[in-house]
């Protein structure tokens, strides 16, 4: 790999890392929604949560996570 694109990469690996960070810690634990075991869970956010802020930060972790383990894969090729 040329020095310049294996720069570049490497810059875009950190800032994914950064960002994938910062996704993680935004997003509010699987235990918060404990009371909500009796059936409550069917509130509006509960129907639309794939449109919410948690939906939409847990679609980013994904994407995040798939370029970390891409980029990871082809920082380590020994070309």
């Amino acid at each position: 790999m040329l020095p310049v694109v294996r720069t570049f990469v490497t810059v875009l690996y950190i800032l994914i890392c950064i960002a994938l960070i910062i996704v993680i810690v935004l997003q509010e634990g699987k235990s918060a929604g404990l009371g909500t075991i009796s059936g409550a869970a069917e509130t509006y956010w509960g129907k639309n949560k794939g449109r919410s802020m948690e939906g939409g930060l847990v679609r980013v972790t994904q994407v995040l996570t798939v370029l970390f383990f891409v980029i990871s894969l082809l920082l380590n090729l020994q070309w």
